[in-house]
């Protein structure tokens, strides 16, 4: 088991490991059937790029394979192992990546989390959209003030996001991480976007915050209503 994790650890593993992936992913995304709720959702998201496209920690596999090629888009990246498969993943499938952390919690400075922010606002004033979990790090389905932050200071709406397929596997992990398989039925579905004002104090902030968490767990609910027949669940 040790051998197995360092060599899980060499760059040249985590490469082969993350083109593996994303080509999986590509495979996935060409063989299953998708429906778009709004229909007009790359439309509706396009005319106000560059936008905050969010979604759950381990409902976002399929981000990146499902991204337009002419919209420019950066994904924020942890800088752990998994991370850094995850930015091979997104580069390959043509996404860029900001590494660093989107937790605004004790940790926020040790894990890069200043300098990420401050890539994501720049990336945003340069005209190119940000994609990023939403979840308070370690915690599933709980929004993080981080993102909502991100909102204030670029002054960029926030796209509540969801992608669910009706064949898949769901691991007992603490984000329930879902690998998506291929010859089934698909859907992507994105709420109502999360304005946040310039001059919204903390009241005002937390609200948006709890807005964003019911948002993106309604599309998460109905991207599953979807897909799957009555019976089964996210």
């Amino acid at each position: 088991m040790r051998v197995l994790r360092r060599i899980g650890r060499q760059r040249w593993a985590k490469v082969a490991i993350g083109v593996a992936v994303a080509e999986y992913l590509r495979f996935v995304e060409m063989t299953t059937r998708f429906t778009l709720e709004p229909a007009d959702i790359y439309e509706r998201g396009g005319a106000e790029m560059p936008i905050i496209l969010a979604f759950w920690h381990g409902q976002h596999l399929l981000a990146a394979a499902g991204q337009k090629m002419h919209h420019r888009v950066k994904m924020l990246a942890s800088r752990h192992h998994d991370g850094e498969v995850n930015a091979i993943v997104a580069e390959r499938l043509g996404v860029g990546t900001i590494h660093g952390s989107g937790n605004h919690g004790g940790s926020f400075v040790r894990k890069g989390g200043v300098a990420a922010f401050q890539a994501m606002v720049d990336t945003l004033a340069e005209g190119c959209s940000v994609a990023l979990s939403a979840d308070v790090p370690k915690v599933a389905r709980v929004a993080g003030l981080g993102i909502i932050k991100l909102a204030q200071v670029s002054g960029r709406p926030i796209y509540p996001s969801a992608i669910a397929t009706s064949r898949r596997i769901v691991l007992n992990t603490w984000d329930r991480t879902t690998c998506n398989l291929p010859f089934g039925r698909g859907a992507g579905v994105a709420a109502e976007p999360v304005r946040v004002a310039a001059d919204a104090d903390d009241a005002a902030l937390e609200a948006a915050r709890r807005l964003l968490e019911e948002r993106l767990n309604t599309a998460t609910r109905r991207a599953y209503e979807l897909v799957d027949p009555p019976h089964r669940g996210e």
